[in-house]
């Protein structure tokens, strides 16, 4: 019995030393990517943020950060029918830092508009001697709660925590995709950890679905600090989103999360703006609604 283990040992040992293989990165400095973050909302104007991609191994700072935004940009965005040049403004970041975002020209309102449901939009970005280009749909707002309410949060005493519950039912037809936000008291909208959603399983299902309170990536919730408490003002934003902008929400929030995972599967951020740029042009139909906490 003993030859047959130390026999079936040997084997494992071997096999497993056979399919050792050594891996050697060549790490090369790359040159600055373009980075755009780019969204129009229904009865919003648009909005876009042009910074450059940094190093992957390189450190972090406050002024590295600050010192990433690119400048004198021309961008321009059509609905078809007019086209706005975008102008760039400055804002405080706090601790003396400016962030910048260019937005509609108020000197020009003749051509500014906001976004509209059911509206093709294009994007076209002049950066240094480079040109790039974009395009996004805003729906139709057809995917939103039939209710929405709050429960006890399940096995946990303090008998104040809540978690927001829905019902919703999903149209026929695949190609239902949604990003939500939540909203509380006096704070931001944040997304969810988990934020996108497409409807590959409840496909013109009514379903019943917990949902979780949006979170700043910045500073995450700690340990049982996730839930709504009684008396909190509370609003659900929920956006129907094209294919696109689904596309690289879901494949930008699988890499957030898999940070620091050895075992987490390789993964590429789909973005939609052309000539090699990172990010993404993104349009929202969204719905809102507000509710305390009882």
């Amino acid at each position: 019995m003993k030859k047959h283990v130390l026999l079936g040992l040997s084997l494992c040992l071997l096999l497993f030393s056979s399919c050792e293989k050594n891996i050697n990165f060549n790490l090369k400095n790359a040159a600055d990517l373009l980075v755009v973050d780019a969204q129009i909302e229904n009865n919003e104007y648009p909005t876009v943020v042009l910074s450059k991609s940094l190093d992957y191994f390189g450190k972090i700072s406050s002024d590295i950060l600050a010192n990433s935004f690119v400048h004198n940009a021309t961008i321009q965005i059509s609905n078809g029918s007019i086209t706005h040049t975008l102008k760039e403004y400055a804002f405080p970041l706090g601790g003396g830092y400016t962030g910048y975002v260019y937005g509609v020209d108020l000197s020009n309102p003749a051509t500014a508009f906001k976004g509209q449901f059911n509206k093709n939009y294009t994007l076209n970005i002049q950066a240094g001697t480079q040109t790039y280009t974009a395009s996004t749909t805003i729906p139709l707002l057809t995917k939103y709660p039939d209710s929405i309410w709050f429960k006890a949060a399940p096995q946990n005493p303090d008998t104040n925590k809540r978690v927001m519950m829905t019902r919703a039912t999903d149209p026929p037809g695949l190609g239902n995709y949604i990003r939500y936000y939540t909203k509380k008291n006096r704070e931001p909208f944040w997304p969810g950890a988990n934020s996108v959603f497409d409807d590959r399983i409840i496909d013109g299902t009514t379903y019943v679905l917990q949902v979780d309170q949006g979170i700043n990536r910045n500073d995450p919730p700690k340990a049982d600090s996730n839930f709504f408490q009684k008396g909190d003002t509370v609003t659900l934003k929920l956006c129907n989103i094209d294919k696109a902008t689904y596309s690289f929400w879901s494949t930008w929030e699988f890499a957030q999360q898999s940070i620091g995972n050895p075992f987490s599967q390789p993964n590429k951020v789909l973005g939609n703006i052309s000539n090699g740029a990172l990010g993404s042009f993104c349009g929202y139909a969204a719905w809102f609604q507000t509710l305390i906490v009882k």
